[in-house]
């Protein structure tokens, strides 16, 4: 007989649709002045996404602003052609990092291992400075909407980790 956890799998999309969206004060300054900017982050959440399967519907950045964030995520959760998205950035201590103040209180549902693993990956990979993030993940509107810190590293450890779960997380949301 076969688990549920492996039934689940079965049953689940086998292509998810992402929307990432990098939140960052100097980045965002520099699109409006015109002028070019890199974003590390984001290209290699591309890559990751990409080389397991799935795809990457929206790409955009925004300001360290609250409503900015808001508004943001409101227009994405009426795109019916996404199931995760993922905020780049804003996830620390100083006090223009309000991605998780814009986000969390929305939510339907936390999902605290998320981030409890997430700091735990890192402490293994970088010591106790992993305490320093807040990622969090969580559900709105069956769609899973994950916020990671803003560096490459954390980018790949988020993403690299949890994608193979992600489907069964939106199989189970939209059951």
């Amino acid at each position: 007989m076969k688990s549920s956890k492996e039934e689940h799998r079965r049953h689940a999309p086998k292509t998810l649709r992402f929307a990432l969206i990098t939140v960052s004060s100097s980045r965002y300054s520099a699109k409006i002045r015109g002028e070019k900017y890199r974003d590390e982050s984001q290209e290699r959440a591309v890559e990751i996404i990409k080389e397991a399967g799935h795809v990457v519907k929206v790409r955009d950045l925004v300001d360290d602003d609250l409503n900015m964030i808001r508004l943001k995520l409101f227009e994405l959760l009426k795109d019916v052609d996404l199931d995760v998205l993922v905020f780049i950035g804003g996830t620390g201590v100083s006090k223009k990092d309000v991605t998780i103040e814009a986000i969390k209180p929305l939510l339907d549902k936390e999902l605290n291992g998320f981030g409890e693993i997430f700091r735990w990956i890192s402490f293994q990979r970088i010591g106790v400075a992993a305490f320093l993030s807040r990622a969090m993940m969580g559900t709105i509107n069956d769609k899973a909407v994950m916020c990671v810190p803003g560096s490459p590293q954390a980018v790949e450890t988020a993403l690299e980790e949890f994608i193979p779960e992600l489907p069964h997380l939106i199989y189970i949301l939209r059951s």
